[in-house]
């Protein structure tokens, strides 16, 4: 039943995720979702056990009632009302913890919300120098979590200690009122009532963890039903028109369209257009205009407002952000469809992956790593446009397609997907390429959401304003390129080849022997894929792990005390049961040798000091308890933290994630629960054996074999269960990358119609995480049916042993005692409650292992500091660099050697997958060369700590990133400057207008992802923190690739006004943003193979640089 629940449960869950609207995305984040497969599902399914207690404990308190009533007479009133007043005392308790449980979840899915957001932008963070700022900052979120985690673990504390005294405190009360009343006792009847109050002991007992748990599946229950009660996506915005209908493939009626239907902004107003079969549509603007959003609307995807959409056949999505799944690169591309491969071959052809695919060791085999993270940007952009082309549909909808490729591959894509395999279908594409502009039939401005001008290239030119920006900084731009290829000669002086590396031949030289070299580096490079399956351990779980954990605090000092304390609990109940046996008469007419009060006392006095003894345990389990796991998570996080940037690229974050909700879940809660619950049984176990031996001695000889028996049963169960477990470990985290993974892909997942196909991998992955579950259980059964026939043998061997005793031998009181103690015997507790560690114990052994990470080198060298002004110049020297990923992949830059001098703006150019990203990771110390160094301004960047050596560059990276929090959170994490540096920035980056007029300020929000920002927005903000970090060196990485072109020369402006001293390296996509540069390095497959100005460059007509601007200009000219 519990796995059906969970399945149910995880498809119910992973349905509503996919049809969510953006409104409630918005308002639910990855990290509450991601607790709700993990936490609330597991809790849900685990509740089964409880299911029968709910009906259990009430009979048997009837039923003990009712024995004690018979013996006890009125007495048993007492015990009854006793019973009656500590069941009530749960009720508070209970209200309690649901409090004080609900909040626990709440901060814990603030915590996983940070830490899944920082796992996603590592590299960022890394790049910036700021994981450390994050780690304090989810270690600060954790201890508001603890604070929440002590006042549970210490009430649940105080409740187990109140419910271990019950049946002591119904004894008290029941034997002091029948001495009070004069009512006889005699050993057979405190025999008896002494066995029923044990067996009250497990309904009051296991009140509190029915009670706990029902709380607890409340506060699961009411979040599942929260999220599931959501608002959808809204159906029906978008009309089908019939097939054979008029040639209308897009109409859009009147439309006001709205992300947020509560708020009075509209996102999109008074949008008309229509757009006929077969035409191609270019939608332009600047920054933040609503060009994407004009895309979602004919998605459907926006709320709309009023206004009706109109849309014919199917459609196809290209998202500006690209969304890979991780898997296969063949299986992103046919997207659930059947391969055929001539349509296959043709598409690679025209999206030129083929040469891509030839690279990687597996082919269109290559397991992709999440969300796509060994591709280069333009790789994952090119495999989405393969993934919508092999789709067949009849509209087509890009979103700027084109700006993560470089120049060459852009022209080719152009041609062969638009003009070329597109031909006849609808195409309505976002781009800021001006180039693209004059090919379409119809171009569509947009300004603040409304469409300001329609019509074709010429007819627009001659008309408004807005377009004229965006073309005229891009027509200046070519002026000023052909100015130089047909510039003067007397540019050139010396030698041709004065400073190239390579002359006219060498270059028709290398394109002839190119390809033998991939083989080459093909068949050398060993076969293994980055992403590799994760680890579990094998075999037993070592004692070590057992060491770790106990002696993790405070060095162990309280495990002594902790014994003492649970073995001193053991001898009171003991000695209080003797005492009442041997001074009681053991028939009724015989006199008792000491009177009622003195009896009754010694009994209250041993019974208190018993339960004193549990509450010292409790606490002390608590306390270790919580120290640990502090403990553990902060070391697990600063190694997570201190990974190399490989570690992330390799390890999907699910399996990190993991580790940080359920494992740690399970060490701050259920690992301490199950060492006292095993310390209880053995000491237990070990109480009874002592009290039926020191009657029959001749047990002794019966219970070694029956112990050996259950210790090989035991054995033989654990084995299976513990692969079994770690099994379930290992099969849970695809379930959740999964459904990250589709969160965040929901609108393509949705566009191309393969809901249907994704709730079918979902469901594949459930039953997959579910089989070793079910025969989790069933090995759980099996061993237990076992163990109850071991101890009920047992216990009728004691029971001859005890009738072949010759009369008058023993006090019968105490053979009496020694029966009532026998019924509590079996092997069955001790062995469930030590299988639930082992089996508890291995999400230590989990976070151990990842406390065990290979680091980065270190922040910060003492001895090895440079000086405060560093780097002065910027002048950076390489030697001899040869850099590659990972130990078992290939060299991607093999041996770069040059020197960019201090001051200069230099150029980056090559194809696609040439190494271009890569240096930028070398200059910043992300990868570990294989050879050779780096010198910036004299000083070895490798030698230096990491710290110092990221503080000091600055970086504008390919993927725009925002953190959730804050405008200056964002630009200032480490909040080192002041609001007028801040607002100063603001201006300089062209964003200063746009936020003033938000409420917020410079304080207004920012959501998951800044999401609420659009693409080019957010490029800006990454500029901002550029231009308040001031520094020497400034890396561009294809900054300017989601920006329009007016924002693109403001940015360039901007640029080399307030960088004019420094070295500025752009890795350039664009062949216009790299012009008014003085040096261009151009990389192809990891060597150099140009580095020059641009002018001399050009000059060399067979210059692979003048060929890449030769294509442009063609390409903007026709």
């Amino acid at each position: 039943m519990a796995n059906r629940i969970r399945a149910a449960l995880f498809a119910i869950i992973y349905k509503k995720n996919l049809r969510l609207s953006s409104q409630s995305k918005q308002g639910n984040t990855s990290g509450e979702n991601i607790n709700l497969m993990t936490v609330d599902v597991e809790r849900t399914g685990f509740f089964s056990w409880y299911l029968h207690d709910i009906w259990r404990v009430p009979v048997q308190i009837v039923l003990a009632l009712l024995i004690l009533y018979k013996n006890l007479g009125y007495a048993s009133l007492v015990s009854f009302i006793a019973t009656i007043i500590l069941m009530l005392a749960n009720v508070p308790l209970g209200k309690l913890q649901e409090k004080i449980q609900g909040e626990l979840m709440e901060s814990k899915d603030q915590r996983m919300k940070v830490t899944s957001e920082a796992l996603r932008n590592m590299r960022i963070l890394k790049l910036q120098g700021w994981e450390m700022k994050f780690l304090a900052k989810i270690i600060k979120l954790r201890n508001f979590e603890t604070k929440w985690l002590k006042k549970l673990l210490y009430t649940s504390a105080m409740t187990t200690f109140a419910f271990s005294s019950a049946p002591m405190f119904v004894s008290m009360v029941t034997f002091g009122f029948c001495v009070l009343m004069g009512i006889q006792l005699d050993s057979g009847k405190i025999l008896s009532a002494l066995v029923t109050f044990e067996i009250l002991q497990e309904p009051i007992y296991s009140l509190p963890d029915t009670i706990t748990m029902v709380v607890q599946i409340k506060v699961s229950l009411d979040r599942i039903t929260s999220f599931l009660c959501l608002d959808d996506l809204q159906q029906n915005i978008v009309q089908k028109l019939p097939r054979d209908s008029a040639k209308v493939a897009v109409e859009i009626v009147n439309g006001n369209f709205s992300w947020d239907l509560h708020s009075p902004n509209l996102t999109l107003k008074d949008i008309n257009f229509r757009v006929y079969n077969g035409m191609k549509v270019v939608v332009c603007g600047s920054v933040g205009s609503g060009k994407s959003s004009l895309l979602s609307c004919i998605l459907g995807e926006v709320s709309k407002v009023s206004g009706a959409i109109m849309l014919k056949g199917t459609k196809a999505y290209v998202a500006q952000l690209p969304w890979i799944q991780s898997g296969k690169i063949v299986d992103n591309i046919l997207f659930g469809k059947e391969m055929d491969k001539e349509r296959y071959e043709m598409i690679l052809e025209a999206c030129s992956l083929k040469k891509d695919l030839e690279l990687f060791a597996f082919g269109d085999q290559t397991i992709i790593g999440e969300r796509g993270i060994n591709l280069s940007g333009g790789q994952k952009q090119r495999i989405q446009i393969a993934r919508a082309l092999y789709h067949d549909a009849d509209i087509y909808l890009l979103d700027d397609p084109f700006s993560a490729v470089d120049a060459h591959t852009g022209t080719h894509l152009f041609k062969e997907c638009l003009l070329g395999i597109l031909s006849s279908k609808t195409v309505i594409y976002v781009t800021h390429q001006v180039e693209f502009f004059p090919s379409a039939d119809l171009i569509l401005v947009m300004r603040d959401g409304k469409i300001t001008q329609v019509g074709k290239y010429e007819e627009i030119l001659n008309s408004g304003t807005d377009f004229m920006e965006l073309v005229g900084v891009h027509k200046k731009a070519l002026a000023e390129l052909n100015s130089i290829e047909h510039g003067d000669d007397n540019l050139i002086n010396g030698d041709e080849d004065g400073n190239m590396l390579c002359s006219k031949k060498s270059i028709e030289d290398d394109e002839v022997t190119e390809p033998k070299n991939y083989e080459t580096q093909k068949m050398v490079g060993s076969k293994e894929q980055l992403v590799q399956e994760e680890k579990r351990e094998k075999g037993g779980v070592s004692p070590s792990v057992y060491w770790k954990y106990v002696t993790a605090a405070y060095k162990g000092a309280f495990v002594p005390l902790i014994l003492l304390a649970q073995i001193l609990f053991e001898l009171l109940q003991v000695v209080s049961s003797y005492w009442m046996v041997l001074a009681t008469p053991f028939l009724e007419d015989v006199r008792s040798h000491f009177n009622g009060s003195t009896l009754i006392f010694i009994y209250i006095a041993l019974t208190l000091g018993s339960s004193l003894c549990t509450l010292i345990r409790s606490m002390l389990i608590v306390t270790v308890g919580y120290k640990t796991s502090t403990l553990l998570f902060n070391k697990m996080h600063l190694c997570i933290f201190r990974a190399p940037m490989l570690f992330f690229d390799s390890t999907p974050s699910g399996r990190i994630l993991n580790r940080a909700s359920i494992d740690q879940s399970a060490v701050d809660i259920s690992i301490p629960h199950k060492f006292e619950e095993v310390l209880i049984s053995i000491i237990g176990f070990l109480g009874t054996i002592a009290v039926m031996s020191q009657v029959a001695w001749k047990m002794l000889i019966v219970f070694i074999p029956m112990t050996v028996a259950c210790i090989w049963y035991q054995q033989y169960y654990i084995s299976a269960a513990r692969e079994l477990s770690r099994l379930v470990g290992v099969c849970q985290a695809p379930i959740i990358q999964h459904f990250a993974e589709s969160s965040l892909g929901s609108t393509t997942i949705r566009c191309f119609d393969q809901e249907e196909k994704f709730i079918d991998t979902n469901l594949k992955l459930v039953d997959r995480y579910l089989r070793p579950k079910f025969h989790f259980s069933g090995a759980l059964e099996w061993l237990c049916f076992r163990m109850d026939m071991l101890a009920s043998i047992t216990y009728a061997i004691f029971l001859v042993f005890l009738i072949l005793v010759p009369k008058g031998v023993l006090n019968p009181g105490v053979m009496g005692l020694a029966v009532t103690y026998g019924l509590s015997f079996s092997m069955h507790g001790l062995i469930w409650d030590l299988c639930g560690l082992e089996s508890k114990i291995i999400s230590i052994e989990r976070i151990l292992q990842y406390t065990c990470i290979p680091s980065e080198p270190p922040l910060i060298v003492e001895e090895n500091r440079p000086s405060h002004e560093w780097p002065s110049q910027g002048e950076v020297r390489l030697v001899d660099l040869h850099v590659r990923y990972a130990s078992h992949l290939p060299l991607v830059l093999r041996g770069l050697t040059c020197t960019f001098p201090g001051g200069i703006k230099i150029g980056i150019v090559g194809r696609t997958g040439s190494g271009k990203s890569t240096f930028v990771q070398a200059l910043f110390h992300m990868l570990e060369p294989v050879a050779g160094q780096i010198w910036i301004d004299g000083v070895n960047i490798f030698k230096i700590g990491l710290h110092d050596l990221r503080s000091r560059l600055s970086i504008i990276p390919q993927d725009p990133t925002m953190f959730e929090g804050t405008l200056r959170s964002n630009l200032d994490p480490l909040e080192e400057y002041t609001d007028e540096q801040i607002w100063e920035a603001l201006d300089k980056c062209q964003l200063g207008d746009e936020v003033r007029k938000k409420e917020g300020k410079l304080d207004s929000s920012v959501t998951e992802n800044g999401e609420n920002w659009s693409m080019g927005q957010r490029q800006l903000v990454c500029l901002g923190r550029a231009l308040l970090k001031r520094s020497k060196v400034l890396i561009l990485d294809e900054a300017t690739a989601s920006v329009d072109t007016m924002t693109d020369y403001l940015i360039q402006q901007t640029l080399t006004q307030h960088f004019s001293g420094s070295t500025v390296i752009t890795i350039a996509h664009r062949i216009t943003s790299i012009l008014d540069i003085d040096m261009v390095l151009l990389l192809d497959n990891g060597l150099i193979l140009e580095y020059d100005s641009p002018a001399k460059l050009l000059e060399i007509k067979s210059s692979s640089f003048a060929k890449l601007v030769k294509e442009y200009t063609r390409r903007c000219s026709s």
